[in-house]
């Protein structure tokens, strides 16, 4: 069996994004997934990758190297889904949603008071009493942002966690970070990620910090059960698809394994040991050419780091 990078942790150094379940009382301030956001509009995920990577409408908000939709790329999804309904061109609808992308952020009254139309080939932003674009042409498309608001409530946010109860889970997920390093505080730190689970189901960096003590301590199958947990909750975790791919990787089942770094990578690009892994996977099964970029980006990402030389060898062709 070929060396390969280990199994990740969920980082610790930023909390986890409030998706799923959020202290805050209202949900502009909140990070979405893009399956949360294909669900709320009923779009296939398919599209808004497109739509990232073409810059159409791009995730906006940040947590350590992964990108979520805020409440304003909400606004604009809405806004380029239904003009591109209703017959717009592409263009004139890119156009549009520029625009607002410049209007929003200047606006200073509070988004649950905007109503957003389309006029002819212009978009427009109002309030109860003023409009920040002239009006022009015939009305094709109108909605309130609070009725978004709605929206968001009711498909992506049914029931919350108590904001107590998300903070001493947190607080639980932390402390079990911390423990999780020394062989000998290894039972402390899983009942404090047990802890912090049954706080806030909906914290899957617990659950994937749990899974991997699991696997530290020889147990693989629940170390499995607990990832494929993590990603019920939260289905771009980039590290629980990572630990997966390992796991098949290491059972020699390298099909999976390919397809579960590919998802890492493709929803942290940044992510440079599931880059490695997945060459390494991918030159297991004899494809060297669909290889070869995963050894670049691995090197490109990290250059010093452990397994560059490996990288080395197999872009030169000597690896042996």
């Amino acid at each position: 069996m070929p060396e390969q990078a280990a199994p990740h942790k969920a980082s610790e150094s930023v909390p986890p994004p409030p998706h799923g379940r959020s202290a805050h009382a209202e949900p502009y301030g909140e990070l979405f997934r893009r399956e949360e956001v294909a669900r709320l509009f009923e779009i296939p995920e398919g599209r808004l990758r497109y739509w990232a990577r073409s810059k159409f409408v791009e995730p906006s908000g940040k947590v350590g190297r992964r990108r979520y939709y805020t409440f304003q790329d909400l606004i604009a999804i809405r806004t380029a889904k239904e003009l591109l309904d209703r017959g717009l061109a592409l263009t004139a609808v890119r156009r549009s949603l520029e625009a607002l992308g410049q209007t929003l952020p200047a606006v200073t009254r509070p988004l649950n008071e905007l109503r957003i139309t389309a006029e002819g080939q212009s978009v427009v932003v109002r309030d109860h009493s003023h409009a920040f674009e002239p009006e022009t042409g015939q009305l094709t498309m109108d909605f309130e942002v609070q009725t978004l608001r709605d929206d968001v409530v009711r498909v992506l946010r049914p029931e919350r966690v108590d904001p107590e109860r998300r903070r001493m889970a947190y607080e639980k997920y932390l402390e079990g970070c911390r423990l999780d390093e020394a062989e000998h505080t290894f039972d402390k730190a899983e009942a404090c990620y047990r802890e912090a689970i049954t706080l806030d189901p909906m914290l899957a960096n617990a659950l994937t910090n749990w899974g991997n003590l699991r696997y530290r301590r020889g147990d693989l199958e629940e170390a499995e059960r607990l990832y494929r947990r993590a990603l019920e909750v939260d289905t771009e975790q980039p590290e629980a698809l990572y630990n997966l791919g390992f796991l098949a990787f290491e059972r020699g089942e390298m099909a999976e394994a390919c397809e579960r770094f590919a998802q890492a990578v493709e929803h942290d690009p940044g992510f440079a040991d599931a880059h490695f892994n997945l060459a390494m996977a991918l030159e297991s099964l004899g494809d060297g050419a669909a290889a070869k970029p995963h050894w670049k980006t691995y090197l490109e990402l990290d250059p010093d780091g452990p397994w560059a030389e490996i990288a080395e060898k197999h872009l030169r062709g000597d690896w042996r």
